[in-house]
């Protein structure tokens, strides 16, 4: 595949629009009550009864976070007194034994990954019990055989907890940063110093972590160009492996925490568009692959081999290397995907705990797919991981004529067409180099609920 993207301003402005970010379809505003425990429980049954069941990727969220950062839209819990996370690692534990008495034994967990909040809020103590009794229910890998990773925020681990974490079989590790800007940092709430950042990086490769990731996030407030090309120099210099670099949507009438930052010292649209750019062209110049959406990768990375070789897949964390997984989706809010289904734990922690302690299941929400999200799941999901759909393969899998059964798909695609933005060669749908920042706009032309109802439909913009 071309690994190249190249950035058309004109195209980006006048594509410019709300949309899913797609790490589901059908996305989670699709979501209903109607599916709740009793279908989970089914929907799990049914996965062990598979001739050959799939392997487990088990998620686990953490959602607690000494401060709050303003920019911040995650499902959290802001508290500086540690001792309110006994209570939620007490009532994970539980679920994890009822999670654990739904999945044969014999199914490996070849993924696993702790999110937040900000994990690294827990205690060493707990941060062990926590495993232990995940190692207790499911059959965790030994060895580094597996993908077992963990969210970090660089002010609250030390040298001891990077050894903790890699002995209890942690191999990846993800590093918040967002901006290295002082100013930037005041003014969204998150003051970090680059040498904290550097030091845990070069604790963690000493130690024997596999891969590297730092976030950074672009349209903060006081953010321009030119100060965050010094953070991405500074970030390029100490080589990680993989770089999440996110859009910063302002949203402040669904999330009041972003209420505490000032709408005027937000960076204009074209600053935004430039600010962009120079991420996309600094970090390809550096060597990175774009991967898609907001992600880049060394080319020798797990992530860029997978999209070489058609193996990449989209998921809650982003992009991923095991679509073959189950996904159990533990804690508060957390989302799970089981066989053709999704479920959603509830949000609020005494909602959680009051159904723990019950002895109950927390997922409240989810939807069951049907034969057509299936198939409209199949061609977002190449299309957004691998930039290209081959129609026949597609065709032959499903029984369809494409042209005929997505004409009003393939008529919205002509102007795509003559844009730049894709084009059919030899029955393979490709996304052009000019149409890869835009991938979401180009799923979006197969999402059956947009087309149904798209006033209902509340995403953040496209760039």
């Amino acid at each position: 595949m071309e690994q190249q993207v190249v950035f058309d301003s004109k195209l980006i402005q006048r594509y410019d629009k709300s949309g899913p970010r797609y790490t589901s379809y059908p996305t989670a505003v699709q979501f209903h009550e109607g599916v709740g425990e009793a279908q989970y429980r089914a929907f799990a049954r049914a996965s062990n009864d598979d001739p050959i069941p799939r392997p487990l990727s088990l998620y686990f969220h953490i959602p607690f976070c000494a401060t709050v950062c303003y920019y911040c839209a995650c499902n959290k819990i802001i508290t500086k007194n540690r001792a309110h996370a006994s209570a939620y690692v007490s009532h994970l534990q539980q679920e994890i034994a009822l999670q654990g008495q739904l999945f044969d034994r014999d199914r490996t967990v070849n993924q696993l990954h702790w999110g937040g909040g900000t994990p690294t809020f827990l205690n060493q103590g707990q941060m062990r019990t926590l495993m232990r009794t995940t190692a207790k229910h499911f059959h965790l890998l030994d060895g580094d055989r597996g993908e077992y990773s963990i969210e970090v925020d660089p002010r609250t681990v030390n040298e001891s907890t990077l050894v903790l974490l890699r002995e209890l079989g942690f191999n990846r590790i993800s590093l918040g940063v967002q901006d290295f800007d002082a100013r930037v940092q005041k003014a969204v709430n998150r003051i970090q110093s680059e040498a904290q950042t550097l030091e845990v990086m070069e604790c963690a490769r000493h130690h024997g972590f596999k891969s590297i990731n730092i976030d950074l996030i672009y349209g903060l407030p006081l953010q321009s160009a030119e100060s965050f090309a010094r953070t991405l120099d500074k970030i390029v210099a100490a080589s990680p492996d993989r770089l999440s670099v996110f859009n910063y949507a302002h949203l402040p009438e669904r999330f009041k925490v972003q209420r505490q930052i000032n709408e005027a010292d937000l960076p204009t649209p074209e600053e935004k568009l430039k600010i962009l750019q120079l991420t996309v062209e600094l970090l390809t110049e550096a060597g990175y692959v774009y991967i898609g959406m907001d992600h880049f990768a060394k080319p020798d990375d797990e992530l860029a081999v997978a999209q070489r070789n058609g193996t990449l897949w989209r998921n809650f964390q982003g992009y991923s290397t095991h679509g073959n997984c189950d996904l159990i989706g533990m804690g508060m809010t957390a989302i799970g995907m089981i066989g053709d289904s999704y479920a959603q734990n509830v949000h609020g922690a005494e909602d959680y705990y009051q159904r723990i302690h019950a002895g109950r299941l927390p997922a409240y929400r989810g939807v069951e797919l049907t034969n057509e999200d299936r198939l409209r799941r199949e061609i977002i999901m190449q299309l957004i991981c691998h930039f290209a759909l081959d129609i026949p393969q597609l065709e032959k899998k499903w029984k369809i004529k494409f042209m005929s059964y997505f004409a009003a798909e393939c008529h919205e695609l002509e102007s795509m067409v003559l844009d730049g933005l894709v084009a059919l060669e030899n029955g393979i749908l490709c996304v052009r180099p000019a149409g890869r920042l835009l991938i979401r706009n180009i799923c979006m032309v197969f999402d059956q609920y947009l087309r149904k109802d798209p006033a209902k439909q509340k995403f953040s913009r496209v760039i």
